[in-house]
């Protein structure tokens, strides 16, 4: 078990907080590493991994919701395009722009001129901040990108938005190594099972659910934050809070599969129901999806029906050397988009036109803050609103002009990279590597991507390339396994990377490397990690013969 874990619930038990955060997804996250970063003496659980559920099954992208201007909500488009560029600049190494490709099929519901000018209505919206839109003709389709079939298609337009470099996960984990950093107290795999007002305190009765036999304790907070996303409404309902706000589900999957196109763009088309269904680079693989599907528990899995939704409509849109079946699916990632709704019986509501937007609704009276719905692209302003909030519960933050997020400063970056150059880091990048060694060090460490090098420069085996196919060297494992909170082999495999989303099992098992790097993640339970997390995984193909559908990839959080 991590020793950094099992120091922080020993600190958990007696300490008093002046924040406790329950739920270490993206809004959770930021709420942390916002709160921390600004002197609170915060708290965070979560009684799955951390990103272990909505949080590790998005499209990895970060827009500003160009889809929400056919619905007219012009200041939604306005502040997520904002939001997304706030994000851009604060993590030029992580969110990335990125190409969007849009292909118009005979007969649809606007012209391809009338799209594009939407397409620069919202790049106005964005203050310019992205490349141009352009207007693509069916030449110009066929030159582009020739994997696009043009039997039906009268033309398209190209514009810009953000993709994460590494998966959604990992992004989300860094803001919770940030909140640690700034002495944040975070534990995964415990469970807030009871919580109840105690004077001026909230007590929250937990559990370790990690394995350990454990008896449970109580963490002691003035202020609860409630981020557990799709699950908020279940934990004040436990809490016995009451809220103008609630949840409702929309169930998106995404299939992955070996790479469609060389072109590092994404692909977007209107799906066979008039929604947008994309294509986007993952990688050495494709990521094709998404669906979406009003459902009533956050509790999801893919079934047959979405997994053929999916492949037909990628099949019937690309030009391929044979059509994409079942059984070319390497992952699937299935999750909930937890909607909000205000006023309204869940039920009564017309789900389909719910966007992505967030709210946060503060009890000031019993020192309570419930976070619900939003998405990734927004996660730093949720930071920021959950501090002032806070902040106006009468919990002192020493520091509440801070910046709190983006990564280390212009002079950081070039000390690492000086270093990088003078070790000569970068001639040991293998040639079928995506990047070089050193950036991609400094995009997944920041700055204890420095305190790697030192190790390097002590131990020259520590940058050999320890896991086969994954570019992890040895010295990222055991940064990890010293660093990041590791439980069990999914939450490296799945969460802190993207291993799993873009290696067949068989490649997994097979991978050099694996079995040191459990050795040195788990010790004498090395063995038995290996042995429970390969007798859990199966292939979607295997999952579907044996069951007729495949279980969510995201556990409950």
């Amino acid at each position: 078990m991590s020793r950094l874990r099992t120091t922080n619930i020993d600190k958990l038990k007696r300490e008093r907080f002046d924040v406790l955060v329950v739920g270490g997804g993206i809004n959770g996250a930021v709420s942390a590493a916002a709160l921390a970063g600004k002197g609170a003496r915060v708290g965070l659980i979560d009684r799955k991994d951390f990103a272990a559920e909505t949080s590790q099954s998005s499209s990895n992208l970060a827009w500003g919701g160009i889809k929400y201007l056919e619905t007219m909500e012009f200041g939604l488009v306005h502040k997520l395009c904002r939001s997304r560029n706030k994000l851009m600049r604060a993590y030029p190494s992580t969110v990335q722009e990125i190409r969007f490709f849009a292909s118009i099929a005979r007969g649809f519901r606007f012209p391809s001129w009338f799209l594009y000018l939407g397409a620069l209505f919202y790049w106005v919206m964005g203050a310019g901040f992205t490349r141009l839109p352009r207007l693509l003709s069916r030449r110009r389709i066929a030159a582009d990108e020739p994997v696009v079939k043009l039997d039906n298609i009268v033309g398209g337009f190209e514009y810009s938005d953000a993709y994460l470099h590494d998966n959604d996960a990992r992004f989300v984990f860094n803001f919770v190594r940030s909140a640690i950093d700034q002495g944040c107290i975070a534990a995964n795999y415990i469970d807030a099972v009871a919580a109840r007002r105690e004077g001026n305190d909230w007590v929250i009765t937990v559990r370790d659910v990690s394995g350990e036999a454990a008896p449970d304790f109580e963490i002691r907070a003035r202020t609860l934050v409630n981020a557990c996303g799709p699950y908020a409404d279940l934990f004040n309902e436990r809490a016995d809070v009451h809220t103008r706000h609630r949840h409702v589900f929309s169930k998106g999957i995404h299939l992955i599969v070996d790479r469609v196109t060389p072109n590092k763009r994404v692909l977007t088309f209107f799906a066979d129901d008039g929604r947008l269904f994309f294509v986007i680079p993952m990688g050495p693989k494709t990521c094709i999806g998404t669906t979406d599907t009003k459902v009533d528990s956050p509790e999801t899995h893919v079934t047959e029906e979405d997994r053929a939704f999916v492949l037909d409509n990628i099949n019937k849109r690309l030009n391929l050397p044979r059509p994409i079946a079942p059984e070319d699916v390497i992952a699937e990632r299935c999750g909930v988009r937890p909607l909000v709704v205000s006023g309204k019986t869940p039920g009564k509501v017309d789900w389909v036109k719910l966007s992505r937007k967030h709210a946060v609704e503060a009890d000031t009276q019993r020192n309570i803050l419930s976070i619900f719905g939003g998405k990734l692209t927004d996660c730093l302003n949720v930071g920021d609103e959950v501090a002032r909030a806070v902040e106006r519960m009468g919990v002192h933050l020493p520091e509440p002009r801070r910046i709190w997020y983006g990564e280390p400063n212009e002079s950081v970056r070039e000390d690492y990279f000086q270093q990088a150059r003078a070790m000569r880091l970068d001639e040991l990048t293998s040639a079928e590597a995506s990047e070089p060694i050193s950036t991609r060090l400094w995009r997944r460490y920041g700055t204890h991507a420095l305190a790697l090098l030192e190790h390097i420069r002590q131990d020259p085996r520590q940058a050999d390339l320890l896991i086969e196919h994954a570019e992890y060297l040895r010295v990222e494992i055991e940064e990890t396994a010293e660093r990041e909170l590791v439980v069990n082999l999914e939450d490296f495999l799945r969460r802190r990377s993207k291993i799993a989303l873009v290696l067949r099992e068989t490649k997994l098992r097979e991978a050099d490397g694996l079995r040191e790097a459990c050795r040195i993640f788990f010790g004498a339970r090395a063995d038995a990690e290996w042995k429970r997390y390969f007798g859990a995984v199966r292939t979607p193909a295997a999952s579907s013969q044996d069951r007729g559908e495949q279980a969510s990839t995201a556990p409950a959080a």
